[in-house]
C-alpha cells in the first residue's frame, strides 16, 4: 500500500533569506522531520547566492527596497507567486506577509500559521507614524484571529497577543542550536573584542555605544547593517573611532561567519530603547548566541531579559543606556573585575545546553503535527504521479 504523501509547507517572509537564522532553524527542522518546505523571501540589490538548505528556497526580486512601495510590491508579487503554488499549510512570519498568504490559503481552503517575530504594530518604525500603525493594526486584527495556529518568539509577547485576541498563542523562542564546539574556559582577563551583532536600525542604542566607547578599555565590531548603517559611520568618524581602529564595521556576516566572529568575542551587546512595546517585551536570538559562545554580554534589563538572567547570570544588566553607564558596565568585564567576567562566562557552559534549539525545536514539531495534513491537492497530484510510472 503506497504510503502517504508528505505534507508540503510554504513560509514567507520579507527578509533576505541567507541571513534569516529563525527561518533556517524552523525550516531546517521540519524538513528533518519529514515535512516538504519551502521558504519564500526578497532579493536585495547586495544578496549574496543563496546558502545551500535541506528545504527549497526561492526570492523574489522587484524594483522597491523599502518604504509604502517595497510593502505594495512585495505583497503583489508574493500572492501572484503563491497562486502558483500548493501546500498542506502556509505560514505569514509577521504582519508584512500576511495578507497574501491568508489570500492563498483561503483560496485553497488550507490552514494559515502565524509565526510573529515581533510585535510589528509596535516596531519603531511603526509606532512612530500613527496613520501607519492604525493600518497595521487592521491588518493585525483581521489575521490574528483567523490563524489556525499562530505562536511567536517569547512569553511576554505571546501574553500580549492572548490580552488583544483572546486566543492561544504558542511560544518558539530563537534559540540557537547546541553545537560541538563548546567554547573554552578562561584563565584570565578577555583579550578579545566588544561585539554587535544585528539590525542597524533605530532604538538599538548604538548611538550611545559609540558614545560611550572613547571610556572604554576594548575595541568594537559591529556585525550588520541597516537604517541608521551611514549615521552610525559617520558619527563614528566623527569621534576618531574609526581612525584610531577602536570600532570596526563588517557589514553582513553570513551566520555560518557570524558563529566564528562571536567566538572569538569577549563580551556582547545586546540594546535597546523603550520605545515601543515590541522592543520592551523581545527576545532576542543574540541573547541565546552570546551565551552558546560562552561570552557574557551587557544587556538591557526589559523583561525577558532580566527573567533568563535571574535564572542563568550570563550578563551585566543596565538600567539605562547612557554613555557612562555602558562603559561601566563594559569595563567592569573587560579590565576591573576579572572574577566576574569567569564566573558569567561558566555560567555561560551551563546555560547552553538548556537554551538550545533542540529543545525549542520539540515544542515546533509539536505544533505542526497537529496541523499540517496532506491536502486533497496533493494527494490527487501524487496519484496522477504514480499513474505514469
Amino acid at each position: 500500500m503506497p504510503s502517504p504523501p508528505t505534507p508540503r509547507l510554504l513560509f514567507a517572509v520579507t527578509t533576505d533569506l541567507c541571513f534569516d537564522q529563525r527561518m533556517q532553524r524552523i525550516c531546517g527542522s521540519l524538513a528533518a522531520a519529514g515535512y516538504r518546505v519551502q521558504l519564500v523571501g526578497w532579493e536585495r540589490p547586495a544578496s549574496p547566492p543563496l546558502t545551500p538548505q535541506p528545504y527549497a528556497q526561492h526570492r523574489l526580486r522587484g524594483w522597491f527596497q523599502r518604504g509604502k512601495l517595497f510593502y505594495l510590491e512585495y505583497n503583489l508579487r508574493l500572492f501572484f507567486y503563491l497562486l502558483g503554488q500548493r501546500a498542506a499549510a502556509w505560514c505569514a512570519c509577521d504582519l508584512d506577509t500576511a495578507l497574501p498568504v491568508w489570500l492563498r490559503a483561503r483560496l485553497g481552503g488550507q490552514p494559515l500559521v502565524y509565526d510573529a517575530h515581533e510585535l510589528f504594530t509596535e516596531v519603531p518604525e511603526v509606532a512612530a507614524r500613527p496613520a501607519v500603525q492604525r493600518i497595521w493594526r487592521w491588518v493585525e486584527g483581521f489575521i490574528v484571529p483567523r490563524a489556525r495556529l499562530a505562536y511567536t518568539v517569547g512569553p511576554a509577547l505571546a501574553r500580549v497577543f492572548e490580552q488583544r485576541y483572546g486566543r492561544p498563542f504558542a511560544v518558539v523562542r530563537n534559540v540557537s542550536r547546541l553545537r560541538a564546539e563548546a567554547p573554552q574556559p578562561v584563565a584570565g582577563p578577555p583579550t578579545g573584542y566588544i561585539l554587535y551583532q544585528g539590525a542597524l536600525n533605530v532604538g538599538r542604542g548604538l548611538e550611545n555605544l559609540l558614545a560611550a566607547m572613547p571610556q572604554v578599555a576594548g575595541r568594537l565590531v559591529i556585525c550588520g547593517e541597516g537604517d541608521c548603517s551611514a549615521a552610525l559611520r559617520a558619527q563614528a568618524e566623527q569621534l576618531g573611532l574609526l581612525g584610531s581602529g577602536q570600532v570596526e564595521f563588517r557589514g553582513f556576516v553570513l551566520p555560518e561567519a557570524l558563529r566564528e566572529v562571536t567566538r572569538h568575542a569577549a563580551v556582547g551587546i545586546m540594546l535597546l530603547e523603550n520605545i515601543g512595546l515590541s522592543y520592551y517585551y523581545s527576545l532576542a536570538n543574540k541573547f541565546f548566541d552570546y551565551v552558546h559562545a560562552g561570552i557574557p554580554q551587557v544587556l538591557i534589563d526589559f523583561p525577558e531579559y532580566r527573567a533568563l538572567n535571574d535564572q542563568f547570570d550570563v550578563a551585566e544588566l543596565v538600567a539605562d543606556l547612557h554613555p557612562d553607564t555602558l562603559a561601566t558596565a563594559l569595563n567592569r568585564l573587560l579590565r576591573d573585575e576579572p572574577a566576574r567576567y569567569q564566573h558569567l562566562t561558566a555560567n555561560c557552559r551551563r546555560a547552553a545546553p538548556q537554551l538550545s534549539w533542540q529543545h525549542e525545536e520539540r515544542e515546533l514539531l509539536r505544533l505542526w503535527s497537529h496541523l499540517a495534513t496532506p491536502t486533497k491537492e496533493e494527494t490527487e497530484m501524487r496519484t496522477d504521479k504514480r499513474s505514469y510510472r
